[in-house]
């Protein structure tokens, strides 16, 4: 008994770190020009992390969902973070229309891609982490992209897009 346990533990740590190995800027690519070329489906304010996220997603796939096709193959979601603007004080200023204003520059970018090459634990779904400046970021860490979007099966291991489109149909 403890020789299988032992056995499962290292097979276990043999995939998660695979995994890990996938991830990242030698897999999925920062898309250029994606702000002007992909649609900005939605923004979400953090008031928690004094942050706004900025939703994106390619053309092609946004098509493909809003038909009420699957996402497809070639599917890339982006998540950007900006800092909020706060007072003297730190405390968060909001526009005339209730929400937080995002500052620039772009603090952190996050992509997630779909392509059927890929074998992950969330479906064929890699993940990058790149800086404001579209370099990747070098200490970038991917086990919590996987672990946090493999609570998002049945919604093809997204989060907002998934919500975006269903809301869309109804």
């Amino acid at each position: 008994m403890r020789a299988r346990t032992i056995g499962l533990m290292a097979s276990f740590i043999v995939a998660a770190s695979l995994t890990g190995l996938l991830a990242g800027p030698a897999e999925v690519a920062l898309p250029q020009n994606y702000q002007a070329t992909f649609n900005n489906y939605l923004d979400v304010d953090r008031y928690d992390r004094k942050r706004v996220r900025k939703m994106y997603v390619n053309r092609a796939a946004h098509d493909a969902a809003k038909a009420g096709g699957d996402l497809p193959d070639g599917t890339v979601l982006i998540m950007e973070d900006h800092d909020a603007k706060t007072d003297a004080d730190g405390n968060l200023v909001v526009g005339p229309d209730g929400r937080l204003i995002a500052l620039e520059p772009v603090k952190h970018v996050f992509v997630m891609e779909k392509n059927s090459a890929w074998s992950t634990d969330n479906g064929n779904w890699d993940y990058a982490w790149y800086q404001g400046d579209g370099s990747p970021r070098p200490d970038a860490k991917y086990a919590g992209c996987f672990s946090c979007h493999a609570n998002r099966a049945e919604r093809d291991f997204t989060f907002t897009y998934w919500k975006f489109v269903s809301d869309q149909q109804k």
